[in-house]
């Protein structure tokens, strides 16, 4: 049954305009980039700065509008011999599957044929991580508001404060606090945000890193191993994991 209702979902969002909007945003901007750009690893650079500003964007709010607009469906669903379980988790991976495969194909390819490099792997691999981590956040914001506009206003808010706040208040921390060793508390205020984590994991593969100044140093050290890299993803797939599973509970318990 899991794989019926997957089926489904994924063909109804195969047939949105938005998606392919979305679809052929990516392409267009990745090629021109690259067809604009001298330097394809500072192109590259480029490309992360949209893809941290758009997929979250897109993830989040497409996700939290689908939700609601599936309703009926789910009702629907519900009055069949079907577990909330299987209803759920159809959703879930039918609306992140597609949204990374057209990642994949219109960004991760390209990027792949003009700069085929370890930054650009890390690239693809960060842009399917938050597009799965977004749709989390969108999935909770929308099970936890029965009136969509309040979804969809928790919605915006969440990815400003990734997007846009949460730079801004680390940047005061730093102001506020730059006569105290931060090293440590650099590493975890960075663990906060998935986007910085992203953009941070991307960096310190490309030569850029050397040019982040103190913050960027210490980044390096911690963040440059192994064992930094593998806390980085770990962080990563807990910014998944989380969100979805309480938003799976509230699911669970939810009268429509």
């Amino acid at each position: 049954m899991i794989k019926k209702i997957f089926k489904y979902v994924v063909f109804e969002l195969i047939r949105s305009r938005i998606v392919w909007a979305y679809a052929v945003f990516l392409l267009l901007s990745t090629l021109g980039l690259f067809y604009l750009g001298q330097n394809s690893s500072k192109t590259v650079i480029s490309i992360l700065n949209i893809i941290l500003f758009i997929i979250p964007l897109v993830s989040i709010i497409f996700g939290t509008i689908h939700l609601y607009n599936s309703k009926e469906f789910i009702e629907f669903l519900l009055t069949q011999p079907v577990d909330r379980k299987t209803v759920y988790w159809s959703e879930y991976f039918g609306l992140a599957c597609v949204f990374s495969f057209v990642f994949t194909i219109c960004t991760g390819i390209p990027v792949l044929i003009f700069n085929f490099s370890f930054t650009s792997i890390y690239l693809i691999t960060s842009g399917i991580i938050l597009t799965f981590v977004f749709i989390s956040l969108a999935f909770l914001s929308s099970v936890i508001n029965n009136d969509k506009v309040k979804g969809i206003g928790l919605s915006i808010i969440l990815w400003l404060y990734f997007a846009i706040i949460f730079d801004g208040l680390i940047m005061s921390v730093f102001y506020l606090f730059r006569d105290y060793p931060l090293e440590k508390i650099i590493i975890f205020l960075t663990s906060l945000n998935p986007v910085d984590l992203s953009r941070v994991m991307v960096i310190l593969q490309t030569d850029v890193s050397a040019m982040m100044g103190f913050s960027g140093a210490t980044i390096q050290n911690y963040m440059g191993s192994f064992t930094g890299k593998v806390y980085a993803f770990a962080i990563l797939i807990l910014w998944i994991l989380i969100p979805s599973y309480i938003s799976y509970k509230i699911f669970s318990r939810k009268n429509f």
